[in-house]
Formats: structure tokens, C-alpha cells, sequence
């Protein structure tokens, strides 16, 4: 069977899970949001991760189960929140939470979903449920502060693409590589090899969201689910953005910069000008290579894992298809 087949056999089988578990309780409207992200579909990368890496390292898949849901519930909590931050429309193609009902039903809603997040753990037997809780929390607590300096970059014309980096591996990578590292905590993994796999799943994660920073500018809007443009209308400094500043002629660093300090009526105009500076500076392609200098070095730490050559090769797939998404 294809790699492809399997992958998609990992992310029906969460979701059959997921759908099981996640049932609407009273008051309504606390719990109706939670299930309408749920619902939203959306990659399941990160719990595919984890119900993957248990197997890889001889652990049962049923077993990760809701380690997963704990990974899933809380990306999707920070997602409802990142959209009352951001004042998002969208969010995989569809009205976001707070946009749906209303700013505090997102909070609060949110906040139901980063507890019920942790309650998913309480399955686990003591000494796993301490290593899995204390990841989460490192983890969770990490996000939090990408999120913040996401926030502070915003007003800041000083930021450098060592902070940057910094800011995505918080606020996107450490979740993606705690995705792994808990299913290989449930699956019993030698320490090394567990912190070894958090190591690729740290890299994969970081080319992961320069992937996502290319496609908000450039992605197809019928495929790429969020406004194309966006991290360009709130003026986010981005990889692109960064490096165009680096690059760029005087001319087009100016021009950069004024057009990240005004909001005007015509946001395409703005978003066109602001994209083609990134395309003329060399931006693009330096960005391209990027994302192909961490996705290789997540399969060089690949390379060095105690594992099945079948299930290294179906994490290779995995960040590959990753890597080639346009959604």
C-alpha cells in the first residue's frame, strides 16, 4: 500500500476517534464552537504525527489515541484564540468562531478547549501522564510566548531573522515536535530516541510555517483556506518580508517599509506591491531554500533514529507531502 494510503488511513481513523469523543454537552454555546473547529477538518498533521511515531517506535496506535486529541484540542484552542488576535475572517475556508458567535464565546470557548485538552491525558497511567503533562505544559507555555512575540514583532522595525526563527519554532514547531515526542512517550522510546524524534519534529515544524508564510503570499485562494495576503495586511514580518529587507534595493527597502506602516482602502494594492518587492529582491527563492534547508535537516536526524526502515520512510512521505502542500 502506498505511503500516501497509510497516511490517510492514520488521519480517518483520528477522526472517527475524534468525532466519538467530542460530543455536544451543555451550555450549548460553550461547546458548539469546540465542535464547529473540530469540524473544520483541516491537515490532522499534528495528531497524525503522534498516532505515527508510537507505532514507529513498537507502540500501539490505539494507545496514542488521545495523546492526539490533546495535541489536536490544543492547536485548535490556540487557533480560536490567534483569530480574535488577528481579527481573522477565515480559518480553513470558513467563518472563524468569534466571527460565527461572538469574541467572548471565542475566549471562553477556547479556554473550555485547553482544559478539556489535558483532561485527554488523565487516561495514562501515572509515570506517563507525568512525562506527557510536563512536555505539554513546557509545550503549551512555549506557544504562548511565540504568540507574544508575534504580537510584539508586529510594531517593531528592528526584527531579526534569528528572532524570527525564533518566534516560529515557539509558536508552530515545538507543537509539532511535542506531537511526536509524545507518541513516542506513550510507545515506551529510550529517552534519546524520543528527544531525537522532537528534534525532527522541531526542524519539520519550522519549515512547516515557512511554508505556510509563502503560501499566505503566494498560495491559491481557492486552495490555501485563509485570506491570501493576510500576514501582509497585518503587517507581519515575515521570512519574506525580512529577507526582502535584507536584499532589496534602497528603493524597494523604503517602499517596504512604508507600505508595513500604512492601512489603506485598497488592501490588494498593497499586498501586489508588497509581493512583488519579495519576488524582485530574491526573497522568494531565498525562502524556498529555507524551508528545503530544515526539511533536510529533519531527515538527517531521521536518518540517525533506531527504527524501521519502513517507518522512517512513512515520516519521510509524511514531511515530503508537507513540503509540497498548496493548502
Amino acid at each position: 500500500m502506498a505511503d500516501i494510503d497509510i497516511i490517510s488511513q492514520y488521519r480517518g481513523q483520528f477522526v472517527t476517534y475524534l468525532e466519538a469523543k467530542i460530543q455536544l454537552g451543555e451550555p450549548k454555546n460553550l461547546y458548539q464552537p469546540v465542535q464547529y473547529i473540530l469540524g473544520l477538518g483541516g491537515k490532522r498533521m499534528r495528531p497524525i504525527l503522534t498516532l505515527m511515531t508510537a507505532e514507529a517506535f513498537g507502540g500501539k496506535m490505539e494507545d496514542a489515541l488521545d495523546a492526539a486529541l490533546a495535541i489536536e484540542m490544543f492547536h485548535n484552542f490556540s487557533l480560536v484564540h490567534d483569530d480574535i488576535m488577528d481579527d481573522a475572517p477565515l480559518r480553513r475556508g470558513k467563518t472563524t468562531v468569534h466571527e460565527k458567535w461572538d469574541v467572548n464565546t471565542g475566549i471562553l470557548s477556547g479556554d473550555a478547549m485547553l482544559i478539556l485538552a489535558y483532561q485527554f491525558l488523565e487516561s495514562y497511567p501515572a509515570e506517563t501522564y507525568k512525562k506527557l503533562t510536563k512536555l505539554f505544559s513546557k509545550t503549551a507555555l512555549e506557544v504562548c510566548e511565540g504568540q507574544q512575540y508575534d504580537v510584539d514583532f508586529e510594531t517593531r522595525d528592528d526584527v531579526t531573522i534569528p528572532e524570527y526563527i525564533k518566534m516560529i519554532e515557539y509558536k508552530t514547531s515545538v507543537l509539532v515536535a511535542a506531537a511526536m515526542k509524545m507518541g513516542a512517550l506513550v510507545a515506551n522510546a529510550p529517552q534519546k530516541e524520543a528527544e531525537a524524534i522532537y528534534e525532527f519534529g522541531r526542524n519539520l515544524g519550522i519549515a512547516f510555517q515557512l511554508q505556510d508564510d509563502y503560501l499566505d503570499a503566494f498560495g491559491d485562494p481557492k486552495t490555501f483556506g485563509k485570506q491570501v495576503g493576510g500576514d501582509i495586511m497585518e503587517n507581519k514580518k515575515t521570512y519574506l518580508y525580512l529577507k526582502s529587507l535584507e536584499k532589496a534595493l534602497k528603493d524597494d527597502q523604503e517602499g517596504l517599509l512604508h507600505l508595513y506602516s500604512i492601512k489603506p482602502e485598497d488592501a490588494d494594492a498593497k499586498i501586489e506591491a508588497a509581493k512583488t518587492i519579495f519576488m524582485e529582491s530574491g526573497a522568494v527563492d531565498e525562502t524556498k531554500k529555507a524551508i528545503e534547508r530544515y526539511t533536510q535537516t529533519a531527515f538527517d536526524v531521521l536518518d540517525t533514529l533506531d527504527l524501521p526502515a519502513a517507518r522512517k520512510q512513512l515520516l519521510k512521505t509524511f514531511g515530503e507531502a508537507l513540503m509540497n502542500r498548496t493548502v
